[in-house]
């Protein structure tokens, strides 16, 4: 059994941080880290998860004034897969206590 691993980066406008809401917001992005979203027990291959990030999309993504929210990239791993923060707990703290969100497909 496999699981679909989507990882996405996130900006934040700091110009939206002052702005009233008058006029156009200001623009000023700076990229935050991103996020890990995974699909447990996934069969398929390539053209299955593209469908499944497809159908997805909508739960992941964000685009507003203040926040975005993007997909940039994606894989198929194995089952016991530790996602590079999942690993760092393991190793610092002996346990995971924070993984990725899990989504249904």
């Amino acid at each position: 059994m496999s699981k679909l691993l989507i990882s996405t980066q996130v900006h934040e406008n700091y110009g939206a941080h002052d702005w009233d809401g008058e006029g156009q917001c200001p623009q000023y992005w700076k990229a935050k880290g991103g996020n890990d979203y995974v699909v447990k027990q996934f069969k398929g291959g390539e053209s299955a998860a593209t469908e499944a990030i497809m159908g997805l999309r909508s739960q992941i993504e964000c685009n507003n004034d203040g926040f975005q929210e993007t997909i940039i990239g994606w894989e198929i791993v194995g089952d016991k897969y530790l996602t590079e923060f999942e690993q760092s707990q393991l190793d610092y703290g002996g346990e995971v206590i924070y993984s990725p969100k899990e989504l249904a497909w």
